[in-house]
């Protein structure tokens, strides 16, 4: 599908549209609120593409520096986050994936505003974004409520985000770095009634259009504070979404421009001109920006620049943009993605590499020859340069204190690091029509038809035995058509396939404690909170699995770490004094708890430690 012309890229960042204003003094120090919208394509934006209606954020982009197409350096909820808030690129922060945890080694721009004095708070709306997968360093607040979902597809909505953040917003202290998430727009696509539009993307706009609806009523909230120059407001979203564009419906499978390229919006009366640049500035770009205007602490050598001297009209060299997604091979085992790209050209690395010209080609529609072309050449050469850099250390994915005390609960970490891709994977391009089944697999399975899900993925796996996605996820189906046996196989398969994907160690921990193999299953339990060491899920599991495994002390030891995440479960509460010998209390909180949710007796009545001590 033929890109639109808006997202021809210019080489400088120079040219001001509007005479500059000052230049921003040092350590002016404004609040900060930095808004972001999961899932946006700049298209789906009225002062972009006109063919959408979004007042709000039209006007905001009317009175800041705004810029059509930012770059992603993934389109990926939580890797891209990540990088939003260090400056880093996924290589370098470790966040490679949703569900890894970022190391507690890097250095985040809540960190450095707050210890500049800014009060800070967040509030997410997406599972890919709670507090333990390490965002929340930094935040005074970090409001991670997700009401809505099912089974870790949890999410807020825009409305309910705007009245937590406004809550918040009106009384904080000055200043503040607040950043606020919608994810609305990320599939399935479910606005209400009321903005739904017509044609093939009308819910997935209509998303669009809800959320633009909750940031008018946010920046109403905010009153006077909003139109004053002690605001700088920061409007970006994490990457866009395929809707079809070179067959992709969703996003992360490709590094197209359909799902990463980004509206990026500062406004700031007063001290930057309201201007409109089309330029490749890229989200690793927004943190050591916000640092160099508010004279806080410099972050620890980000791969992202400053844009201070554009935001002042000063001509500035673009620099290079590398993008990258993994989840071809984190999911299927097929090769990962690689690109960059400047102001004109973009080199796709993949087993069949691409070459775009993106002023005459906007769309990626048409490869030049990626072999021999000087172009790909001096873009591979810009690859390497970028690549010199060190990964971070964040790969590792618990830091000392977790590993030693899994230590000495007797499990020393036997997963290992995370997985390599070898060479002469398949190419994503080549294997589109299995991700369209498995997604299809994946919907039915979410939507209860699981027999139907399941014969899906047996389909993918007769053909390719190895495919991750469906390995994982046929031995969910089989668990939950009670086929425990099978789904263990299956699920123990899954967990070699990728040692380290901690929903894998999940499902099968789930089923082996189904079958009272409550040993082997707190060995899941364990790389999984070596995975996710701040998972509230991780250490109460494995507490449990070693209270019905007779191993009381170490129970006791990971259900107060549990405990640490969330004191006031009372399920928690009474296997903990039952591990630490204090049985009396154990059936007073069970007696309370049981008063207060009487539902939760089936499931209290199958574990074999509380069982006997029901009323």
């Amino acid at each position: 599908m033929t890109r639109p012309a808006w997202l021809t890229l210019a080489v400088l960042l120079g040219a001001a549209a509007a005479a500059p204003l000052p230049a921003v003094p040092p350590k002016a120090r404004p609040s900060i609120l930095l808004i972001t919208i999961d899932t946006l394509r700049p298209d789906a934006l009225g002062w972009v593409a006109g063919r959408n209606s979004t007042p709000a954020i039209d006007r905001l982009a009317r009175e800041g520096l705004r810029f059509r197409s930012a770059v992603s350096p993934v389109p990926l909820t939580g890797p891209a986050h990540a990088s939003l808030l260090t400056g880093l690129l996924p290589r370098r922060h470790g966040v490679r994936d949703n569900g890894q945890m970022l190391g507690a080694t890097i250095p985040t721009l809540a960190e450095q505003l707050r210890r500049h004095g800014y009060a800070t708070a967040a509030f997410v709306s997406g599972y890919p974004l709670q507090r333990f997968l390490g965002l929340d360093r930094g935040f005074d607040v970090y409001d991670d409520a997700l009401p809505h979902g099912s089974e870790g597809w949890l999410e807020r909505k825009a409305g309910e985000t705007t009245t937590a953040a406004l809550e918040w917003l009106r009384s904080a202290r000055r200043p503040f770095f607040a950043w606020v998430h919608y994810y609305d727009p990320h599939d399935p696509y479910d606005p209400p009634r009321v903005f739904w539009k017509p044609g093939p993307r009308g819910a997935y706009d209509g998303e669009v259009s809800y959320v633009d609806d909750a940031l008018g009523r946010l920046r109403e909230g905010l009153g006077a504070l909003a139109d004053g120059g002690d605001l700088l407001l920061v409007l970006t979203a994490d990457h866009g979404e395929g809707l079809g564009d070179h067959r992709e419906k969703t996003h992360g499978f490709f590094v197209y421009d359909s799902t990463v390229a980004v509206p990026l919006v500062f406004r700031w009366p007063g001290r930057i001109s309201p201007a409109e640049k089309d330029v490749p500035v890229r989200l690793i770009d927004v943190a050591p920006t916000l640092v160099d205007l508010t004279g806080a602490p410099r972050l620890d050598g980000p791969d992202g620049v400053s844009l201070v001297p554009l935001l002042e009209g000063q001509p500035q060299q673009a620099a290079a943009a590398l993008i990258e997604t993994r989840l071809p091979w984190i999911y299927f085992g097929w090769s990962p993605l690689k690109a960059v790209r400047d102001g004109r050209f973009k080199l796709v690395d993949a087993p069949r590499p691409e070459l775009y010209d993106l002023q005459k080609d906007p769309g990626e529609s048409s490869s030049l020859d990626a072999r021999t072309h000087p172009e790909a050449r001096r873009l591979r050469q810009e690859m390497e340069r970028i690549e010199r850099r060190p990964p971070a250390a964040a790969s590792r994915p618990a830091d000392p204190e977790i590993l030693e005390r899994l230590r000495a609960l007797g499990y020393v970490g036997a997963g290992g690091a995370l997985s390599a891709p070898p060479d002469g994977l398949p190419d994503p391009k080549d294997r589109i029509a299995d991700r369209d089944r498995l997604t299809e697999a994946e919907q039915l399975l979410r939507g209860g038809s699981v027999e139907a899900a399941l014969r899906i993925f047996d389909d993918v796996l007769s053909r390719e035995p190895e495919n991750r996605a469906a390995t994982l996820r046929s031995g969910v189906a089989l668990l939950k058509l009670g086929r425990i046996d099978p789904a263990i196989e299956r699920l123990e398969r899954s967990v070699r396939l990728d040692p380290a994907r901690a929903e894998a160690r999940f499902a099968l921990g789930d089923a082996l404690m189904r079958t009272g193999r409550f040993r082997e299953a707190a060995t899941q339990w364990a790389e999984m909170a070596r995975l996710q060491p701040s998972r509230f899920e991780a250490w109460a599991n494995l507490g449990t699995a070693l209270l019905n495994d007779g191993r009381r002390p170490e129970a006791a030891d990971a259900l107060r770490r549990a405990l640490a995440i969330r004191p006031d479960d009372p399920v928690i509460r009474a296997r903990h004094a039952v591990s630490s010998g204090r049985t009396a209390e154990a059936r007073t909180i069970l007696a309370a708890a049981l008063a207060e949710r009487p539902e939760l007796r089936p499931t209290l009545a199958r574990d074999p430690a509380l069982a006997a001590l029901l009323p």
